[in-house]
């Protein structure tokens, strides 16, 4: 059994790890989950003393073995709470984030798994992002950020980097979700903003919109 604020700092220390490919400092920590660093440096140790986690001073953490193991537990419960909000009590893919936040620190390991059956034990959540199995393996699917493919070429969005209430509402606009057909018909060289077509529709999006959306390309 973990503390609410342990298991929140496990899965983020998990998120920055795949993030920043390797040690994750305090600071990073900090800023991750809007505290300050002492308390991150207090909450590391505790976490080190449970061996969920190695702490050198000065160079960052590196979750163990086990703590990855509770950190995956957590984003899989978390995910397939979300599934579960859009596809049966039909909330929309930008309210169900903060919901399954309060719902991934139920213990329940029973619950889990029906869960997980009840829902078909789907691969991915409703932002694209893949969905633990009961044994912590993650399914990978190839996939690049829009921003790095180029005019003429075409994909389908398969998640999202960003998955911001703000963010999701404005892919709403432009009518853009997972299995969106996405068309490049040109790039700026100067600040990266695009020309996309989706649908019968064609619009300019920034920079920051195109490396906040994963496409799967399509020859």
């Amino acid at each position: 059994m973990f503390t609410l604020a342990e298991e929140n700092y496990l899965k983020a220390i998990f998120h920055l790890e795949h993030e920043l490919q390797g040690e994750v400092s305090t600071n990073a920590i900090a800023e991750s989950i809007e505290t300050k660093p002492s308390s991150v440096t207090d909450m590391v140790q505790k976490l080190a003393e449970k061996k969920l986690l190695t702490y050198k001073r000065y160079k960052g953490v590196q979750l163990t073995a086990e703590g990855k193991k509770v950190a995956i537990n957590i984003i899989r419960k978390h995910r397939l709470w979300e599934v579960f909000l859009v596809e049966k009590l039909n909330f929309h893919w930008d309210e169900v984030h903060e919901i399954a936040e309060q719902l991934e620190h139920i213990q329940s390991e029973e619950l889990i798994t029906r869960l997980d059956k009840f829902l078909g034990s789907p691969d991915f959540d409703p932002h694209g992002d893949p969905i633990p199995d009961k044994h912590g393996v993650l399914k990978r699917t190839e996939k690049k950020l829009l921003s790095e493919i180029e005019k003429n070429q075409q994909g389908v969005c398969v998640g999202v980097k960003e998955s911001s209430a703000e963010f999701l509402q404005y892919l709403d606009k432009k009518k853009i979700s997972i299995g969106t057909k996405i068309k490049v018909l040109g790039k700026e060289f100067f600040d990266g903003s695009m020309i996309i077509q989706v649908g019968n529709e064609q619009f300019f999006i920034s920079h920051i919109i195109a490396e906040n959306l994963y496409v799967q390309i399509q020859e």
